[in-house]
């Protein structure tokens, strides 16, 4: 087990490499490399994390990252219109659009990270249970960083156990079988939709799987399309302005970006947007399924393309932006027609 007192830990065996890697690499988890083998100072911070991110709007400008296994997603902006609750919490600032599920931040720390040009990068990181990361802040060239350390220093924990203590998820619940689903019930229940974040609650009550929920219902209300459909999409929106909404999650956290894309670049199994204040790194070859999908709202209906691994785990959701009240825009839903149906 790996000690918690602040310190300068001993130097990462490839520091070339992604801390998550070099973890990979050793067996561990993220955050206990982070604890062993740092190569700058790593300062345990003191839970529940809701009010410290209630703190965060005076540090100005940062890049809030979300990721999962398969998709990297990085934002500039401010830490503001924040509501923090007993488990959930929202950061609304247009730029920095979060959905906060805080029973699963469980290890934060500061961490100071020495750069090949003499510098230091200052960031905030925050972990699961297992030790993998749920959400980071770094610091940008225009945060106040006077205003960072004196939040590192409220938030510090003065007696950090002496271990980091790692707990594994158990295994994920394998879907029902497909015949234990009431198929008719559940392409009614999704008629009746009103609100896509009811969707939730609408596979809970089929008893079904995300990916088996589509599967089984079928058009219109969701089709199958090609694992590169996701290249198409981006490429096209970014050459006609379409703006979207790139949604990113975890346990932890989703990220959302809103509005046009410009610079969509493919680099090995790396798909990538790189635009000023807004970076996506997409692992194409992780893409093990990806389905178009229609529902219904109140206001309107609302078409997305949704991204799975080969755990069935969802990776990314791309829609069309908009706001509540306001009709999907046309040509998003053109983009998304023009998608073919993958019959493979």
């Amino acid at each position: 087990m790996a000690s918690l007192a602040p310190q300068h830990a001993t130097p990462a065996p490839r520091p070339a490499r992604r801390p998550v890697e070099a973890a990979a690499e050793l067996g561990i988890s993220e955050a206990e490399w982070l604890v062993r083998h740092a190569p700058g100072p790593v300062i345990p911070l003191k839970g529940p994390f809701g009010p410290l991110i209630e703190q965060l709007t005076p540090l100005g400008p940062v890049m809030a990252l979300t990721r999962n296994p398969s998709c990297v997603h990085e934002k500039d902006g401010v830490y503001d219109r924040i509501e923090i609750g007993r488990v959930m919490g929202l950061v609304l600032n247009n730029a920095i659009d979060l959905r906060l599920f805080l029973n699963h931040w469980v290890h934060g720390f500061a961490v100071e990270t020495p750069l090949e040009s003499g510098g230091v990068r200052h960031s905030l990181q925050f972990f699961d249970r297992a030790g993998v990361a749920v959400h980071k802040i770094f610091a940008r060239p225009a945060t106040d960083l006077a205003a960072y350390h004196a939040l590192v220093a409220r938030f510090a924990d003065p007696s950090p156990p002496p271990t980091l203590a790692i707990t594994p998820y158990p295994p994920s619940t394998p879907d029902r079988p497909d015949a234990d689903i009431d198929v008719a019930a559940l392409r009614s229940a999704w008629d009746d939709l009103r609100d896509v974040h009811d969707f939730f609650a609408l596979l809970r009550k089929a008893g079904a799987g995300r990916q088996q929920a589509l599967r089984l219902a079928g058009p219109p209300y969701a089709r199958p399309v090609a694992t590169t459909a996701i290249a198409d999409v981006l490429h096209a929106a970014a050459r006609d302005q379409v703006p979207i909404m790139v949604f990113v999650g975890n346990r932890g956290c989703i990220q959302i970006h809103s509005g046009p894309i410009h610079r969509v670049e493919p680099m090995g199994p790396w798909l990538n947007i790189l635009d000023p204040g807004f970076n996506l790194h997409l692992r194409q070859d992780r893409v093990a399924s990806a389905w178009a999908v229609w529902k219904p709202q109140s206001d309107s209906a609302v078409h997305s393309l949704e991204l799975f691994d080969s755990d069935g785990e969802l990776i990314a959701q791309i829609f069309g932006e908009r706001k509540p009240g306001i009709p999907e825009r046309a040509d998003w839903q053109a983009l998304i027609a023009s998608v073919p149906t993958h019959t493979g």
